[in-house]
């Protein structure tokens, strides 16, 4: 049985890898965290990709959960009908 210092430790771990593969996601789509985070979120990406999948993202290298939290997010984007995303990476919101 878990004790309460081991799911602290386990949340801030999970809570460190999804900042890592934010980071990571941006750079693969050249824009800031703050907007990966913002448009993540939009798509609910966060919670069930990036929290979700830790167990078997946190064990991938950086750049290939950047490039699939990339992808990701243009497929949910494209299929949610975000079109002010689908066309470039960047620019503001509509």
């Amino acid at each position: 049985m878990e004790t309460m210092k081991q799911q602290e430790s386990l949340a801030s771990e999970k809570i460190h890898f999804a900042v890592m593969a934010i980071e990571a996601g941006a750079k693969q789509m050249g824009i800031s965290p703050k907007e990966m985070r913002r448009r993540l979120e939009r798509v609910d990406l966060v919670d069930r990709l990036i929290f979700g999948c830790y167990e078997t993202l946190h064990t991938e290298s950086l750049q290939h959960v950047g490039e699939d939290l990339a992808e990701a997010l243009r497929n949910w984007e494209a299929r949610t009908g975000d079109v002010q995303r689908q066309n470039g990476e960047g620019g503001t919101a509509l």
